[in-house]
């Protein structure tokens, strides 16, 4: 399913920080598209992480492809000795701006909860064609570290009211650079395009249009997003 000979662009976001994106990774994108259609009614919205759209998870042995993918191509780019462990899920984009929790106004990293030698890399393969529908924007913090956990952990605890009374931060979904990150790269959607980063790095969807989002596997923002938790290499 995986081109075994993919062309493998490296793209820096900042200081060390880079993403890796692969075109045309998929022999038959649309066998994707049709399994998230037929597989339809079994999307849902989940309540463990601040996805702004309904998901589902994708059985072990299509992720199990996707590892081999990143093994054989990215493994070494990264410095990772191995995967510890991974699953992929396909996801819609498809809350309105307005309806958007704290959290999901704001860029975000995939997990906080790494040990000491290992290191969480995530994947997003862009499944729609029309590039209006955002393609992925990274960001770095502009204050100190302890002064982002506050305001990643309040806008989990608090409401919509009290968070933009207390930081005074806009809803809707986060395009541009604010008083507390800074935009630094924004990679555009292309069909069949995926993009391989670092977890810990700030990141969000570049949803500029949300007008446009449909909750449909065929005409909405349909990805497949896959999250690796990985040992380092120990020269790395």
């Amino acid at each position: 399913m995986f081109n075994p000979n993919p062309k493998i662009q490296r793209i820096p976001i900042a200081g060390r920080h880079v993403c890796y994106a692969i075109d045309d990774v998929l022999a038959d994108p649309r066998a994707l598209v049709d399994y998230a259609q037929a597989q339809r009614a079994q999307f849902v919205q989940t309540a463990h992480n601040a996805y702004p759209g309904p998901e589902l998870r994708m059985p072990d042995a299509f992720s199990a492809q996707l590892d081999d993918f990143f093994t054989a191509h990215l493994r070494k780019a990264f410095a990772v000795r191995r995967t510890e462990r991974m699953y992929s899920r396909l996801a819609i984009t498809a809350t309105a701006p307005q309806a958007l929790s704290p959290r999901q106004t704001l860029c975000h990293i995939d997990r906080m909860d790494l040990e000491r030698g290992q290191c969480a890399i995530a994947t997003v393969l862009y499944l729609f064609r029309n590039p209006e529908l955002g393609g992925t924007a990274f960001y770095l913090p502009k204050r100190p570290l302890q002064d982002t956990v506050a305001l990643i952990a309040d806008s989990i605890a608090l409401d919509d009211d009290a968070f933009r009374a207390r930081y005074g931060l806009p809803g809707g979904y986060m395009t541009r650079s604010n008083a507390w990150f800074e935009k630094t790269l924004m990679v555009p959607a292309r069909y069949n395009r995926m993009l391989v980063y670092e977890g810990t790095v700030f990141h969000s969807g570049e949803i500029a249009h949300p007008e446009l989002l449909r909750d449909d596997p065929e005409t909405g923002r349909l990805t497949l997003n896959g999250f690796f938790l990985c040992r380092r290499s120990l020269s790395g």
